[in-house]
């Protein structure tokens, strides 16, 4: 009997490791950096990503607040680009009442950067759910803050600024990718990523403009807007976790030298 005991206790100890382990995989986001989209296709849900474009998270997080993109259309969507959105006048010629915003094409790889090998002489990583590329880490050693640029990819279901010619003119409109778009790295900002609802972004009605009627965004609400017995609970993968970099080393090896960064989707919980 107590033999039994024992053995039911070291069971249960073994189920706990087990359990804490598989915890310590995923993340709960902050619910300040989370977006839910109500459109009339579906639900995204999108991490927004302020180590890698502070201003831009900013402006789009008090936008939202304000309730200002309530209502607005998918306007320009390109079939195997994007889908942009974001003007009050819903044709590409509008923005908000606040100043334009400088460019964060790049950004210094600081703290919350998890490295995932490198393709060529680049490195790759994620910060949060968002796909990076940067430089060397072994230039580090010769920079004045000990750090390296890195910059996002335009992979699909990133959240990209849209902008006119001049670098510093993005204000408040933006574009879901639909695939990626490597062209646009180091010359547009990315400062988030669609957690859910990638079917979704793809769903919309494409048109360079699109003829009417046009898809639209109902509601967009940061997640700590929301009353808490509407929310939906959110997890994600922890991108630093040994879990996701055991899912990268198997995407690399079922793709082998066409692996992309892109290539890796991040697991997502909701409920």
């Amino acid at each position: 009997m107590k033999l039994a005991s024992i053995a039911a206790v070291l069971a249960l100890s073994a189920a706990s490791a087990a359990s804490a382990q598989a915890a310590s995989d995923w993340r709960t986001p902050n619910p300040d950096n989370v977006l839910v989209f109500e459109t009339n296709k579906g639900k995204i849900i999108v991490e927004l990503v302020p180590e890698v474009a502070p201003a831009h998270v900013e402006r789009v997080r008090e936008l939202a607040k304000a309730h200002f993109y309530d209502g607005l259309t998918f306007f320009r969507v390109i079939d195997s680009f994007m889908a942009q959105t974001g003007d009050p006048k819903n044709d590409g010629t509008g923005g908000s009442d606040k100043p334009d915003l400088k460019a964060e094409f790049l950004f210094r790889r600081g703290a919350g950067y998890a490295p995932q090998g490198k393709i060529g002489a680049t490195e790759i990583g994620f910060v949060g759910p968002l796909p990076v590329y940067s430089q060397n880490s072994a230039l580090a050693a010769m920079t004045a803050d000990g750090k390296v640029a890195a910059w996002g990819a335009f992979c699909p279901g990133v959240l990209g600024m849209a902008r006119a010619s001049d670098p510093d003119s993005a204000n408040s409109q933006f574009f879901f990718m639909r695939q990626h778009y490597a062209s646009l790295e180091k010359t547009y900002t990315a400062f988030g990523r669609a957690l859910t609802g990638l079917e979704t972004i793809r769903a919309i009605k494409s048109g360079e403009p699109v003829v009417a009627p046009q898809d639209v965004m109902t509601t967009v609400r940061l997640l700590s807007d929301i009353p808490a017995t509407q929310r939906p609970s959110v997890q994600v993968m922890n991108t630093a976790s040994p879990a996701f970099t055991a899912m990268v080393d198997k995407r690399r090896a079922e793709m082998g030298g066409a692996f992309s960064v892109c290539d890796v989707t991040v697991p997502v919980q909701v409920k």
